[in-house]
């Protein structure tokens, strides 16, 4: 078969494509999402971060999990809570911004290992093929674990955190006395809670990027056809 594989190619393309702006498209609501309704995210950030210590310390005291990875893991989701400070901003140089990029690595590193030494150890102690090994947990189970314990609070800080270089003005300028607006409110300080949100930034700079290469080709946007 020659045409059949090639077809076959071809759909996983165009369904990774779709996939992806799929995912980009829920990225973008998201963040907008947030931005309209930022006490609401805060107090759900916070409860959910919470929930989640909880979830790993029940984990540890009753299926056994191993103690020093479960201390990472509340100690890395403590770390997350100290990003909720000045929600829904935050500095890119913040150490705690930092130290929480390197924590959800870290995380996802150690518990990969804890869980292949696992079902590795199980396969070794089978006495026949045939047999099932005992105590290992499913891959539904693995992967709902990663996504809860280990991606789920960083994911939703990516999609709800602003950066400060996404705020004008910046967060260190002063408002001006012609930016003072009705009942003492500065224009500024509107503007510093109207910051846009990291994963809103990514999809509008990828897709800035997507147009200025089909310029680049001579294709031209619909609203340019029309000029």
């Amino acid at each position: 078969m020659w045409i059949l594989p090639l077809v076959g190619y071809l759909g996983s393309i165009v369904g990774f494509c779709f996939m992806t702006l799929a995912i980009a498209s829920g990225l973008y609501y998201l963040s907008e999402l947030v931005e309209e309704h930022t006490v609401v995210a805060k107090r759900f950030l916070t409860k959910l971060i919470y929930s989640i210590m909880v979830l790993q310390l029940f984990l540890c005291l009753v299926d056994r999990f191993p103690f020093l990875p479960t201390a990472l893991g509340i100690f890395s989701h403590f770390i997350y809570l100290g990003n909720m400070r000045r929600f829904p901003f935050v500095k890119l140089t913040d150490p705690l911004f930092l130290a929480s990029c390197v924590l959800v690595l870290l995380n996802h590193y150690v518990w990969f290992k804890h869980f292949s030494h696992h079902q590795e150890r199980a396969y070794q102690n089978m006495t026949s093929y045939y047999e099932a090994p005992a105590d290992v947990p499913s891959f539904t189970e693995i992967a709902s674990y990663f996504g809860l314990c280990v991606w789920f609070v960083p994911f939703a800080l990516f999609v709800s955190l602003s950066a400060s270089d996404n705020v004008l003005p910046t967060m260190g300028s002063e408002p001006s006395s012609s930016a003072v607006g009705p009942g003492g409110m500065s224009d500024t300080g509107r503007a510093k809670r109207r910051g846009q949100g990291m994963a809103k930034a990514l999809v509008e700079n990828i897709m800035g990027a997507i147009g200025e290469t089909s310029a680049m080709f001579g294709w031209k946007k619909p609203e340019d056809r029309l000029s």
